[in-house]
C-alpha cells in the first residue's frame, strides 16, 4: 500500500476525529451547526497537523455538500471564479446546498484574490472554509474576515497524541498486522510537537526501518536514531516555528545580540517569511524598548519598509542590522504597562463622561450647555503649559504611566515633575 500512514489514518467522522473538543465536542457551537447541516463560512487558525483539512472534508461529507479545494500557493483569481461560476450555474449545487470551497493557506492569497471571494461568500453561493497558520487578523482582509467566523485550533496535547499512536498501531491496515510494542513515547511526542501528521510520519519511519523483524519495539533511543540526520529540522509551519520566534524575541528582550542573530539565522535558513520576522521586530521595538529608545521603533519600521523594497536575499542584512540594534538598545516596557493599566481601568470604571471643559462644542446649543467652557489653551501660556484636569474627576488620583530609570525616560520624568509637581513624584 503506497498511501502514507498519516493519510490512511485520516478520520472520516467527527467521532473518530482526535482533538479540538472545544469546537467539535458534543456540545460545541460548531458541532451543533454541523449536526444541523447549517455550516457558516469560517476560517480555521492553527499550526500544521492539527486537523484543519480533515475537519473541512468531514464537514463536506456530513452535510453532503459538493467539496472543492484550492491551495493558495498555486491557485489564482481565475481558479476561484471558475468554482464560483459552477456553483451559480449547476442546478445540482442548488439542490444539494452551497458547495464548500476549502482554501488551504488562505493567508497567502493576495488582496485581489481575497476580494474575488467576497460576493460569493456574502450571497451564500459558496461556503468558504479557510485554513491558515498565521493570525487571520493580519493576513485576511477585513471585509472577508467580517463575513467569516474564526475558530482557533490548538496543537494536540499528550493525551491526543497517545490516542493517535495507539489507534494507528491497533487499527491501521498495515501496522495492525505487525507486532509493535510501544515501550517509550517521550521522544516521539517531543519531536512531533503537537503535529499529528508529524507524529504518524515518525512512527512510520521507525516501523519501516525494522519491518523485517518479528517484533518491533518503539523506544526513545530508536526514535532519536532515525531522526538523527536532522533532529531539529526547522519547520516554519510547525511547532518549532513558534519556539524559535519566541527565542528570538526573548534574546532581544534580554539584550543578547549574539543569541538574537543566531535565532534570526535559524529562521532565515529555515525559509521563514521575512515580513513575519520584520513584524515581530516592530512589536519588540514598541513593547520591549519603547520610550527607553524611541528611535528603535523608527528603525524597525524603516526595516519593514526597506525589506519590501529590496527583497531577498539582501533583506537579510536589514533584518540583521535591526536585530542587533534592538538587542543592544536599553529596554523599557513602561508604555506597554501604561496602556494595559488604562484598559483595565476602563473595564473597571466604565464609560465615564468627558469633563465639560474638554468637550468639543461645534454648535451653539453645545456652547450654551457649557461644552468647552473654562478650557485653557496651553499655547497661550508660558512654556506652552498650564495646569488643568484632563481625566474624569473620578480618576484624578490614578497614575498610569510610570517612567522607568533609563536615561531617556529619566528626562521625561524630570520634565513631568517640573510641570506637574507632586503628581509625578
Amino acid at each position: 500500500m503506497n498511501q502514507p500512514l498519516a493519510e490512511r489514518m485520516r478520520p472520516g467522522t467527527l467521532d473518530d476525529y482526535v482533538g479540538q473538543k472545544h469546537i467539535v465536542g458534543r456540545q460545541a457551537a460548531l458541532r451543533r451547526m454541523i449536526d444541523a447541516g447549517r455550516v457558516p463560512s469560517f476560517i480555521m487558525w492553527g499550526p500544521p497537523g492539527v486537523g484543519k483539512t480533515t475537519l473541512a472534508q468531514i464537514i463536506a461529507h456530513l452535510t453532503e455538500s459538493p467539496f472543492y479545494t484550492l491551495s493558495a500557493i498555486s491557485a489564482g483569481v481565475k481558479d476561484v471564479r471558475e468554482i464560483i461560476d459552477r456553483a451559480k450555474n449547476n442546478p445540482l449545487f442548488r439542490t444539494a446546498g452551497a458547495p464548500i470551497l476549502f482554501i488551504d493557506e488562505i493567508h497567502r492569497f493576495s488582496k485581489s484574490q481575497q476580494d474575488s471571494l467576497l460576493n460569493a461568500v456574502e450571497t451564500g453561493t459558496v461556503t468558504l472554509i479557510g485554513a491558515t497558520t498565521e493570525n487571520p487578523s493580519f493576513e485576511v482582509i477585513r471585509p472577508l474576515l467580517s463575513r467569516c467566523q474564526v475558530y482557533v485550533l490548538n496543537s494536540l496535547d499528550k493525551t491526543d497524541l497517545l490516542e493517535l499512536l495507539h489507534k494507528a498501531i491497533s487499527e491501521d491496515t498495515v501496522l495492525k498486522e505487525k507486532n509493535i510494542l510501544l515501550t517509550e513515547t517521550n521522544a516521539i511526542l517531543r519531536y512531533s510537537g503537537g503535529d499529528a501528521r508529524k507524529l504518524l510520519n515518525i512512527l512510520e519511519l521507525v516501523v519501516g526501518a525494522e519491518a523485517h523483524l518479528d517484533k518491533i519495539e518503539i523506544t526513545d533511543e530508536k526514535v532519536v536514531e532515525r531522526l538523527q540526520e536532522n533532529p531539529a529540522a526547522y519547520d516554519k509551519g510547525g511547532e518549532m516555528h513558534y519556539d524559535i520566534i519566541s527565542a528570538f524575541i526573548k534574546s532581544i528582550r534580554g539584550s543578547d545580540p549574539d543569541a538574537a542573530i543566531y535565532w534570526l539565522a535559524r529562521m532565515i535558513a529555515g525559509g521563514e517569511d521575512p515580513e513575519f520576522i520584520a513584524r515581530r521586530l516592530l512589536i519588540s521595538a514598541a513593547e520591549d524598548i519603547g520610550l527607553a529608545n524611541p528611535n528603535a521603533l523608527l528603525l524597525a519600521n524603516a526595516c519593514f519598509e526597506a525589506l519590501k523594497k529590496i527583497g531577498w536575499p539582501e533583506g537579510r542584512i536589514i533584518l540583521a542590522e535591526t536585530t542587533v540594534y534592538l538587542a543592544c538598545s536599553p529596554k523599557s516596557n513602561s508604555a506597554y504597562y501604561a496602556v494595559e493599566k488604562a484598559i483595565a481601568l476602563v473595564h473597571e470604571t466604565g464609560d465615564l463622561p468627558v469633563p465639560l471643559h474638554l468637550r468639543n462644542a461645534p454648535t451653539q446649543l453645545m456652547k450654551e450647555l457649557d461644552y468647552g467652557k473654562d478650557y485653557k489653551y496651553a499655547h497661550d501660556y508660558e512654556g506652552h503649559f498650564v495646569k488643568q484636569d484632563f481625566l474624569p474627576k473620578e480618576l484624578l488620583a490614578h497614575r498610569l504611566w510610570l517612567g522607568q530609570p533609563n536615561p531617556a525616560e529619566s528626562k521625561l520624568i524630570e520634565r513631568m515633575q517640573e510641570l506637574w509637581g507632586e503628581r509625578f513624584r
